[in-house]
C-alpha cells in the first residue's frame, strides 16, 4: 500500500471518529413535561360556552334554617323563664311553653317570683346543695339548674314528673305529678296552695349566675 493510500485511510478513520464524537457529545432535547403537554393540548382544544340572552334569570329560594340558643343566651337574659328553660335543657326534656310555665309556677311556690333566685336555689332543691330540707345553696344558678334536672332523673319518687315533662303532658298532669311526689312534704296541699295565674318575669342579678 502506498503512503498516499495509507494517509487517505488514516484521514478517513479520523474523520469517522470525529463525527462519532460530535454525535455523542450533543445531548438529545429534553422531553416535554406533563404540564407542558396539557397546556399545549388545552390551547389547541379550547372551548367556548355561549349562553342565550333569551334565558330568564330567576331567584333561587333557599331552605330555611334555625339555630338553638346556647346556654349563654339564657344566662345573659337571666329571667326565671330562662332558668326554667335551662332545667329542661339539662334534663333533655322538650322546651315547650307548657313545661316552662309549670316550672316557673313551681319556682313561685318555693321562693316567690320576685326573689326566685334566693340562695341560688329556685326550687329549694336539697340534692347537692348541702341542705336536705331544701335550704341549701348552690354556687350559681347554672349549677342549680343542672342539679334540679339531675334530681328529677335520679330519685325514683320524681320519675312521674320527669316522664310527664318528657311526654309533653298537659300542665295539669305535670302539676299533679309534682303534688304527689316527695318534693314537698306538704304536697302543696294537693294543689290547693298552687297558683295558676300567669307568672311575671323577673331577672336575677348577674352575680347569681
Amino acid at each position: 500500500m502506498t503512503s498516499f493510500a495509507t494517509r487517505k485511510l488514516a484521514a478517513g478513520a479520523a474523520l469517522a471518529a470525529f463525527s462519532l464524537m460530535v454525535v455523542l457529545s450533543v445531548a438529545p432535547p429534553p422531553s416535554a413535561s406533563h404540564a407542558a403537554v396539557f397546556r399545549a393540548y388545552e390551547k389547541s382544544h379550547a372551548q367556548k360556552l355561549t349562553v342565550s340572552s333569551a334565558i330568564a334569570v330567576s331567584d333561587i329560594t333557599r331552605d330555611k334554617y334555625s339555630a338553638t340558643p346556647a346556654t349563654e343566651t339564657y344566662v345573659n337574659r337571666g329571667t326565671n323563664f330562662d332558668w326554667a328553660t335551662l332545667v329542661l335543657i339539662d334534663g333533655k326534656w322538650p322546651v315547650t311553653q307548657t313545661n316552662v310555665a309549670v316550672i316557673t309556677r313551681w319556682m313561685r311556690q318555693e321562693n316567690g317570683p320576685n326573689n326566685w333566685w334566693n340562695r341560688n336555689n329556685p326550687l329549694n332543691n336539697g340534692y347537692g346543695s348541702g341542705g336536705m330540707a331544701g335550704t341549701g345553696t348552690y354556687a350559681n344558678l347554672q349549677i342549680a339548674a343542672e342539679k334540679a334536672a339531675e334530681n328529677l332523673h335520679t330519685n325514683p319518687g320524681f320519675a312521674p314528673i320527669a316522664n310527664a315533662f318528657a311526654s309533653g303532658a298537659s300542665a295539669d298532669v305535670i302539676q299533679h305529678a309534682i303534688f304527689a311526689s316527695p318534693w314537698s312534704t306538704s304536697h302543696y296541699a294537693n294543689g290547693a296552695h298552687w297558683s295558676m295565674t300567669p307568672v311575671p318575669s323577673f331577672k336575677a342579678p348577674a352575680s347569681a349566675w
